[in-house]
């Protein structure tokens, strides 16, 4: 399968990295690509520049958000919340009207430095805004309430544990659900509901943060007991 991945984050590499070892063809998309293959420091989190990661990963294509937009059956947005629309926007609503968009971004506000608190929340989320934005898409809210090494890996964590999905769109999440298991061996899929849901997965990373801070690494996720 053709998949297109939006941003060139941690969590654009490594659900682009897992992807292509599955066998899928991969495009990472990002706003500049001469830009970004420029960068020769780490990033903040210290994770090796781009241009380093690409050659250790020559199988995955890297164009411009539109490129990868076209390129995609299904897309994963994993760009920064605060812009995901505007990267969108650049992407293009042609090239996404009809698709299944698995948006994984969260309206982190780093404004006032660390921790982040949200730009969105109580009465609306990020899912929404891309889902009014952009109404032929299908938006999928889910994966972000962890780690990205958990996304693709939930082995990495003994015992069954949960993972979220909120849309519009009965049949894209019932897709979406089934390429979680599929692909990454997600066992537990909870449908929350609509797009409006997205609200509670997406207010889920204030205590996210702080377990990080407590617990002191980020291999932990949410299961849900009943």
């Amino acid at each position: 399968m053709n998949i297109g991945i939006l941003g060139t984050g941690m969590v654009g590499r490594t659900l682009s990295a897992k992807l292509a070892h599955l066998g899928h063809s991969v495009m990472i998309g990002t706003r500049d690509i001469d830009k970004t293959l420029a960068h020769t420091e780490p990033d903040s989190m210290g994770n090796p520049p781009f241009r380093v990661w690409h050659q250790q990963n020559p199988r995955i294509k890297l164009g411009t958000f539109a490129e990868a937009a076209i390129f995609g059956k299904i897309l994963l947005n994993c760009t920064s919340g605060g812009g995901s629309l505007e990267a969108l926007k650049m992407a293009g609503e042609t090239n996404l009207n009809g698709k299944v968009l698995i948006d994984i971004a969260n309206p982190l506000d780093f404004s006032k430095g660390m921790p982040p608190t949200l730009s969105v929340s109580n009465t609306d989320s990020l899912g929404e805004q891309i889902q009014h934005a952009f109404p032929q898409v299908k938006v999928v809210k889910t994966l972000n309430t962890m780690n990205a090494n958990l996304m693709v890996n939930p082995a990495l964590l003994s015992g069954d544990h949960d993972v979220f999905v909120s849309g519009n769109d009965p049949a894209a999440k019932a897709q979406v659900a089934d390429f979680l298991k599929q692909q990454f061996g997600w066992k537990s899929v909870i449908d929350l509901g609509d797009i409006t849901t997205a609200r509670g997965v997406e207010m889920i990373l204030p205590i996210w943060l702080n377990l990080f801070g407590v617990l002191q690494t980020p291999l932990f996720n949410f299961k849900i007991v009943r």
